[in-house]
């Protein structure tokens, strides 16, 4: 079987000039032009491959081939192409322009599937636009309600009903969710986004677990004031309660007693956001993740704890929203079992892991067995421009993908 690696890195490179800042910086925020634009260039390469496409209510795009017995349930992979302000280019790509390639080359070789094989490019993988990461991979899992998707809104105050019509999606939300084993499995290729397979040599990553994410937005009120008329001892300033909170989120996952639990205040913004004005507003968005549910919830509890005695103690506002609180997904061990023979077969170096970034896999368990393949990069970087994986590292991906999803559709 022949992966074109030539052909797959032009469409990584071209598919990373699609950006809202200038490259190597690759910005692509849920529906904004530049994410139109990448669909449509991923869409093109969905037809040209054969495909045939289909879209849902909230955007997640379908691209088939179709096996000989279309009753029974499809193996699914695929995974996003949305991107954070100053990210790489090889995040959520490698699993969506990768399986593409993997297609062309079964299809190359006279392989007709049994199953259908189906690629998932997902809406929203990334939190950027309403603090809440995979919305579309939730919404097939039946993990957030229709409902309350509906009332997302943006820091603009613009809700997900106005950006799906900016995205040209149509149908009702609730028609999104997927019935249970609607697929026979799911399968996901993705850069590890940490050092253990580089470091360690090993050309493929098997995961075995993925870790517990917990997001929480916390919206702080003080009192704003002239910075020179308004004296020390009187002051309610929202910004240093926030920093409190953020030194809190530090220390209660260092002290979580779990080696894996991890907390990022990764979202800070104040009002008015002037030199010369005691800040009157916050905002803060904290990721608090762990592989253990115990140690996160326990540290996240701290963390609740935390904001109510220092906003207390000065005197300020301050409402708390948990956005999502997820249990770890279990991958599925005959999948597991599978991918790490197709290695072993193909005498490639394989280490079965722990994912401690979550994906849209995370989501998919709770519709199928599932499973990811990671690759290396360079590092260990990811969500930032100088994330890499080589061609030759990413061709590795690409033929065991493309082994494990002839295995599973002929079944």
């Amino acid at each position: 079987m022949k992966i074109d690696q030539s052909r797959l890195q032009k469409e990584i490179d071209a598919l990373a000039l699609i950006t809202e800042a200038k490259p190597p910086v690759v910005t692509r925020v849920l529906f904004s032009e530049a994410d139109m634009r990448g669909r449509a260039l991923v869409k093109k390469l969905c037809r040209a491959a054969g495909l045939v496409l289909r879209e849902d209510a909230v955007g997640n795009i379908f691209a088939r081939w179709d096996g000989v017995d279309k009753k029974l349930p499809a193996v699914a992979t695929g995974s996003h192409i949305d991107a954070i302000p100053n990210a790489g280019k090889y995040d959520g790509v490698v699993g969506v322009l990768g399986a593409i390639e993997a297609i062309r080359a079964l299809r190359k070789t006279g392989f007709q599937p049994k199953r259908s094989i189906e690629l998932i490019i997902f809406t929203s993988e990334e939190p950027t636009r309403f603090g809440i990461g995979c919305l579309g991979s939730r919404l097939l899992g039946g993990v957030l309600l229709s409902k309350r998707a509906a009332a997302l809104k943006d820091r603009d105050g613009k809700n997900l009903e106005f950006w799906r019509t900016q995205g040209g999606c149509a149908g009702r939300l609730d028609s999104v969710k997927l019935p249970k084993n609607s697929y026979a499995a799911f399968v996901e290729l993705h850069i590890e986004q940490g050092p253990v397979l580089e470091k360690g040599k090993i050309s493929i990553g098997v995961v075995e677990k993925i870790a517990a994410p917990s997001t929480l937005r916390v919206q702080l009120v003080g009192v704003g004031g002239h910075a020179g008329a308004t004296l020390m001892p009187g002051r309610r300033d929202a910004l240093l309660a926030g920093a409190e909170i953020a030194l809190a989120v530090e220390w209660s996952a260092t002290t979580s007693g779990s080696p894996d639990t991890v907390g990022t205040t990764g979202v800070f913004r104040i009002e008015p956001g002037a030199v010369n004005s005691v800040p009157c507003r916050a905002q803060l968005e904290i990721d608090l993740r762990d592989t253990n549910v115990k140690t996160r919830d326990a540290a996240l509890r701290r963390i609740e704890a935390e904001v109510k005695k220092i906003c207390a103690r000065r005197k300020i506002e301050f409402t708390m929203e948990r956005l999502n609180l997820d249990p770890p997904a279990i991958c599925d061990a005959a999948l597991v079992q599978t991918v790490s023979g197709i290695c072993r077969a193909q005498k490639i170096p394989c280490k079965k892991m722990i994912s401690r970034a979550y994906h849209d896999s995370l989501f998919m368990a709770q519709v199928c067995p599932t499973t990811m393949i990671f690759i290396p990069c360079f590092k260990g970087y990811s969500h930032r421009p100088d994330e890499f994986s080589s061609p030759a590292q990413i061709e590795k991906g690409v033929r065991v993908l493309a082994e494990t999803l002839a295995s599973i559709a002929s079944r």
